[in-house]
C-alpha cells in the first residue's frame, strides 16, 4: 500500500497514469451520447477511452462524451474502466439479460446539490409536490388545464390516453394488440410487441436514470410514483413514452426481427438522438424543480437566471441556521465566543 508522501512530511511524488479530467473539460450531460449497451465482453480502458473486447475485436468508446453505459450479462469490468467512467461523469448501469432488468448504477457528474435540495423541498411539501405532479401531467396533455384536477382525475386521464395510444399504433402498424402483459422474470413470455415495450422502457429508464443522477437529483424521490428507489426515474420517463417507447415497440414488432431486444435498443437510441433527447430531458427536470424566475415589477430587480457555474460548481459549504451557507475549509474558531 502506498503512503501519502505529502502527509508523511516528504516531498510529493508524481502519480503515474493519465490524470483525471477537470470539471470544465467534461462534456455536459445534455450534450452527450445517450447510451451504449454491452454484453459478454471485457470492458477496459485505453487512455481516455473505454474499450469493449471480445473474440471479434476491440471497440473504443470515448468516455467523456458518454452518458450511460449499460452493462449486460457476461461483462467483466476492470478497475481502470470504472475509474475512467467515474472521472468522466459517465454513469454505468448494470442490467440483466437482454438489458431489461436494473441492478445498480455508478456515480454522477453533479458537484452541486442545488437541484437535489429543491427536489427534497418540493417532495416533502404537499402543495409543492402536487404542483409538480400536475405540471408533469400538463406536459403530457398540451393545451389542457390541469391546475384544478385531483390526482385521481389525472391518473384516469393518463390511463385513457395510454390505452388510446396502444390502439392507434396497433392500427398504424398492423400489429395485433391485446393488453400490456409481461413477466419481469421471463422476458420471452410476452408476445413480440410486449417484449419490445419492455426493452424500450428499460432503455429509456437507463438514460433518464443517468440524466437524473448526472444532475445530482435523487432517483428515489418521486412526485407521482413513490416508495421505490427509482420513483423519480419512472416519473420523468413517463413524460416521453408516448413519443418514444410506444411507437418504437410497435414499429419493431411490425418488422418481426430475429433479436427483438437488440433491434429495440438500436431503434430507441436513434429515436432519442434524433429528438435531442438528453437536452430536452435535462431542461425538463430543471424546469420542474427550479422554474424560471418570474418577471419582477418595474420597480424591482428580477432574480438572476442560473449560470453554468450554478449547476456545476465544485464547492463544499457549511450550513448556518441564520445566514447563507458559509465557505468550507475555514477554521471559524476566532469568530465565536465559547
Amino acid at each position: 500500500m502506498r503512503t501519502d508522501d505529502a502527509r508523511a512530511g516528504r516531498s510529493a511524488v508524481t502519480i503515474p497514469g493519465t490524470p483525471p479530467p477537470k470539471l470544465p473539460e467534461l462534456v455536459r450531460a445534455d450534450d452527450r451520447l445517450t447510451f451504449i449497451y454491452l454484453e459478454r465482453c471485457l470492458v477496459h480502458r485505453d487512455s481516455n477511452a473505454i474499450t469493449a473486447q471480445d473474440d471479434r475485436g476491440t471497440v473504443h468508446i470515448p468516455a467523456a462524451s458518454l452518458n450511460v453505459l449499460l452493462l449486460g450479462p457476461g461483462t467483466r469490468v476492470t478497475h481502470q474502466a470504472v475509474s475512467l467512467l467515474a472521472e468522466s461523469g459517465a454513469t454505468a448501469v448494470w442490467v440483466g439479460e437482454q438489458g431489461v432488468r436494473y441492478y445498480a448504477h455508478g456515480r454522477s457528474l453533479a458537484r452541486s446539490t442545488r437541484l437535489l435540495e429543491a427536489q427534497a423541498s418540493k417532495v416533502t411539501n404537499r402543495n409543492a409536490r402536487l404542483a409538480v405532479a400536475r405540471e408533469m401531467y400538463a406536459m403530457r396533455f398540451p393545451g389542457e388545464d390541469t391546475s384544478g384536477l385531483t390526482m385521481q382525475q389525472l391518473r384516469g386521464r393518463e390511463g385513457a390516453r395510454v390505452r388510446r395510444l396502444y390502439r392507434e399504433h396497433a392500427e398504424r402498424t398492423g400489429v395485433q394488440w391485446q393488453k400490456r402483459d409481461y413477466d419481469p422474470e421471463d422476458f420471452t413470455a410476452g408476445d413480440l410487441v410486449n417484449q419490445a415495450l419492455s426493452a424500450a422502457n428499460t432503455s429509456l429508464y437507463g438514460v433518464v436514470h443517468a440524466v437524473i443522477v448526472a444532475l445530482g437529483c435523487s432517483p428515489g424521490l418521486g412526485f407521482i410514483h413513490t416508495g421505490h428507489e427509482r420513483s423519480f426515474v419512472y416519473d420523468v420517463a413517463d413524460l416521453y413514452k408516448a413519443e418514444t417507447t410506444i411507437p418504437t415497440a410497435f414499429d419493431v414488432a411490425a418488422r418481426n426481427p430475429a433479436d427483438v431486444a437488440a433491434e429495440t435498443r438500436r431503434t430507441m437510441r436513434d429515436a432519442m438522438h434524433d429528438r435531442a433527447f438528453l437536452d430536452r430531458c435535462v431542461g425538463d427536470i430543471r424546469r420542474l424543480l427550479l422554474p424560471e424566475p418570474k418577471a419582477a415589477p418595474d420597480d424591482e430587480q428580477a432574480d438572476p437566471a442560473p449560470t453554468d457555474s450554478y449547476w456545476d460548481e465544485d464547492l463544499v459549504k457549511i450550513w448556518d441556521e441564520k445566514d447563507d451557507p458559509l465557505a468550507g475549509g475555514v477554521n471559524y474558531s476566532d469568530d465565536v465566543d465559547f
